[in-house]
């Protein structure tokens, strides 16, 4: 993979993105993820388990690092 650094480098960047869950591989460990632009992308979960559809994570380098909680009402 490139680095962009005019939009941050998957392996040296510092930078994390919003993804939000939409299918689980319990068994891999992953999960198929998608941006509020549509981008797809598999994301490793181990560090945020459990995971559920839907679910907003913050991930890095294909590496889901937090969950984020929902906004209150």
């Amino acid at each position: 993979m490139q680095c962009e650094p005019e939009h941050g480098c998957i392996t040296c960047g510092d930078e994390a993105v919003e993804l939000r869950v939409l299918k689980i591989d319990e068994a891999r460990g992953l999960a198929l993820c998608e941006s509020a632009e549509g981008a797809r992308e598999t994301v490793e979960t181990a560090l945020v388990l459990p995971v559920s559809l839907g679910d907003r994570l913050l991930v890095h380098a294909g590496t889901a690092i937090a969950r984020l909680e929902e906004d209150a009402a």
